[in-house]
């Protein structure tokens, strides 16, 4: 893992300052899930660039696999913002740090959101707002979609659904398992984790109208792979 560090980290600030487009964080993130054992099959295809993923949530391994699958920078929870290693990782990723208890900056963050999909690539919430044990789907929260209501021109968002199979049990970061613990869990594992990476077909226009609209009907498109799929 070090080595991929030295290696991703040196060309990723060369690629910046040549204002390149920057393809060393999709390298370097899919090289942990690569380490961590991860063995990635893709359904679909991710939107091209201007796609608002909408990802169920499992463990920390979802962000490294989604990422080098699609590319996907994230939205995640300004706590992050205040651990100086991981901070420094989220922003090399583009990722987009919101307060979701700071009623008084709710319209700053709906623009940087807009901002970082119009600018950036793509974007990945978890709208269920924690992890889950992966076997089942919590309930979307709509809350998190805010910045989409009503969606950017040229948007697509698209549900995606991450499948651990048979394993999941061990691999879902839940309870009072510390997220230290749920790291060395992972990376201890001695076999192989298939995961496969469902992108779904993106929401349309009737199923955007507002951010309840799209909470429900991506939950059901998951729900409904899901059914199939066991």
């Amino acid at each position: 893992m070090l080595l991929l560090l030295l290696l991703c980290v040196p060309l990723y600030y060369v690629w910046r300052i040549l204002r390149l487009h920057n393809p060393w964080p999709r390298v370097f993130l899919g090289g942990i899930a690569r380490i961590a054992g991860a063995r990635v099959t893709i359904t679909g295809a991710p939107s091209r660039k201007g796609a608002f993923l909408l990802s169920n949530h499992v463990s920390w391994l979802d962000i490294p696999v989604i990422s080098g699958a699609s590319g996907s920078a994230f939205v995640a929870h300004s706590g992050l913002a205040d651990v100086g290693l991981l901070k420094w990782l989220c922003e090399m990723n583009d990722t987009v740090f919101v307060a979701r208890h700071e009623r008084r900056s709710v319209h700053a963050q709906v623009e940087q959101v807009r901002a970082a999909l119009t600018d950036t690539g793509a974007l990945t919430v978890f709208p269920e707002g924690t992890t889950s044990d992966g076997a089942s789907l919590l309930p979307f929260k709509s809350s998190l979609l805010s910045a989409l209501d009503p969606p950017p021109p040229g948007i697509a968002i698209q549900p995606v659904w991450l499948d651990y199979g048979p394993d999941v049990a061990g691999m879902a970061w839940v309870g009072e398992e510390h997220g230290l613990d749920n790291f060395l869990k992972i990376l201890a594992r001695r076999r192989a984790i298939p995961v496969t990476v469902h992108f779904l077909a993106p929401l349309g226009p009737d199923e955007t109208a507002n951010r309840k609209l799209m909470a429900t009907a991506a939950r059901e498109r998951i729900l409904a792979v899901m059914s199939r799929t066991r």
